[in-house]
């Protein structure tokens, strides 16, 4: 396996394994879950953590532990699954930030795992040639002016 899938691995089962843990911390004690308070939602949709801990856990954890076992066993599809979920972790950062409107080093930190993520996985689409990036590749810009 190429270093590359094996960095991206790492990453994924790195991200994967904390979402799971603080998202099952979220959904057994949704009023002050590892000691972050209620108050920081206040002026977000949510009264407690209970559904932001849900999407944590699923989508970001389960995601990111499924892209990592991607890599052993849907290489061929790498690039889109980690990309899918590269971006996910992006996304779930800059909502987070914006909805309780606060900045930690970890806000920082796991925005720039997620863009890592995303480079990596573009590399992996890029290298297979896979679609879209195929679209703007020069032999793939001949072949649709033909």
């Amino acid at each position: 396996m190429k270093s590359k899938y094996k960095f991206l691995m790492g990453l994924h089962l790195f991200v994967g394994v904390g979402a799971l843990g603080g998202g099952l911390a979220g959904m057994l004690d949704p009023e002050e879950p590892l000691g972050i308070p209620v108050d920081l939602l206040e002026q977000s949709p949510f009264e407690n953590y209970f559904i932001p801990s849900l999407i944590l856990f699923t989508v970001i954890g389960l995601g990111h532990v499924f892209s990592a076992f991607s890599t052993v066993y849907f290489p061929k599809r790498q690039g889109y699954i980690s990309s899918v979920f590269s971006w996910a972790l992006v996304i779930w950062i800059v909502v987070q930030v914006l909805l309780m409107r606060v900045v930690a080093f970890l806000h920082v930190l796991y925005f720039l795992i997620g863009l890592v993520g995303a480079i990596l996985a573009l590399r992996i689409l890029i290298e297979q040639r896979a679609f879209p990036v195929n679209l703007f590749m020069k032999d793939g810009l001949e072949r649709r002016e033909k």
